[in-house]
Formats: C-alpha cells, structure tokens, sequence
C-alpha cells in the first residue's frame, strides 16, 4: 500500500466483505491466511491509540480463544444431539474472528504475545486439568457431557459479554462519534456473546454437577486472560 494512501484508510466495520489485495500485507496470528489491508481505511489520526491497540489485542485474543474453545467441544460433542448447537455458536465465533483479524490490521495492532499459549489452552490443556478435577473451557468441560459443554459456555460468555459491556463504556466515555464504527461492532458481538450465554442455560447448564465451584473457575481463568492478554 502506497505509503500516501495509509492515513486515508477507512471502511465499514461491519461489512464482511472480502478483502482487497495489495501491497504491505502481513500476516496476524490466528488467521486462517496472510491478510491484507482492509479496503475500507480508519482514520488513525486523532485516536488513543494505547486504548484502542488494548482493546482490539484483547478482543483478538479472546475471539481466538472462544474458537479454540468451541473446537475442542466439537472434537468430543460433535456428534451428539447437542453438536449442531455448538457449531452454531462456533460458526458465529468464527465470523468474530475474522472481524477482529480485519481490525487488527486496519488499526496496526500487534496481537498478544500469549497467543500461542491461549491456542493451546483453549483445546488441549483443559484435557490435563480435567484429569485433576479442575475443569477450564473447551474439551476438557464437554468430558463432563452436553451440561458441561453449557455451563462452559454459559461462564465464558457471561464474562465475555461484561468485558464488552466495559469496553463500550471506556468508548463511549472516550468519543462515542469517533469511535462509532467500532462501538457498533462490539455491540453486535457482545449481543450475539449474551445469545451463547442464555443458549447455554436454556440447555440445562446449571444442572451441571457442582455447576457454581465450575463457573467461578472457568470465570476466574478468564479474567486472567484478559488482563494478561491486555497487557502483553
């Protein structure tokens, strides 16, 4: 991309259209491919940008982790009564993603360093907690059957809607015109997160053996990676 054009670029957030290609492409973490610069520009001029680079890592990486998340109660859910459900909810995690890919680039935000860790975590490391009766999201809870799965996903998508909720506010408090497109975007996805959350209860969740002790872990796991992910 000419170096002329780059303060220019703006696009609607919203819009999941395909990308155009050219040149200054690079690859974020988590992607399916090399992504190339959105053809809809923001304006970087005139933003905090130590804001928005937190906001945007953090929702990345959370994104990323709710794939993985979904992916390895797939691998055991699958193909029981509950999986169409699932890869509902995955299908709409993974449109998230590719969303926060976008804005990674548009914005020139560096994902978290921690990416490699959550990838891991969110699918295979909760196999080896679950073993020692700690459960953390992913596959490990779906060994506990469809209520585990739920109650799983019920305490990831509580917290992850509150961490919307708190990120609005912070734009709002900011700029809310300037940040408009944005704002929208995080809406969107933290109404459809509160969509995964009441899903989750709908399909008996709470009935989960020790449902609460399981909630407050999984919730208490996310508020570290979070605050982590922020950061680093």
């Amino acid at each position: 991309m000419a170096a002329a054009a780059a303060p220019a670029l703006r696009c609607s957030l919203l819009q999941r259209r395909p990308l155009r290609c050219g040149p200054g492409a690079r690859a974020v973490p988590g992607a399916g491919a090399a992504l190339r610069p959105c053809s809809t520009r923001v304006a970087l001029e005139g933003i905090n940008k130590p804001v928005i680079d937190r906001i945007i890592r953090v929702d990345h990486a959370g994104e990323y982790g709710a794939n993985r998340i979904y992916a390895g109660q797939m691998a055991v859910l699958g193909r029981s009564s509950v999986g169409p459900v699932i890869q509902q909810m995955w299908n709409q995690e993974k449109d998230h993603l590719k969303k926060f890919n976008e804005l990674m680039v548009a914005y020139r935000v560096r994902p978290t360093v921690l990416l490699p860790f959550w990838n891991v975590a969110g699918f295979v490391l909760d196999f080896i907690v679950f073993m020692c009766l700690v459960p953390i999201p992913g596959a490990g809870s779906a060994l506990l059957g469809k209520k585990g799965a739920m109650a799983c996903t019920v305490a990831v998508e509580e917290s992850i809607s509150e961490h919307y909720n708190n990120q609005i506010r912070t734009l709002i408090e900011e700029d809310p015109e300037k940040y408009k497109e944005l704002l929208q975007v995080i809406k969107q996805f933290r109404d459809e997160e509160q969509e995964h959350h009441d899903i989750g209860l709908e399909h008996d969740a709470e009935a989960t053996p020790a449902y609460s002790v399981l909630k407050t872990a999984i919730q208490l796991g996310c508020k570290a990676a979070i605050f982590l992910s922020e950061r680093i």
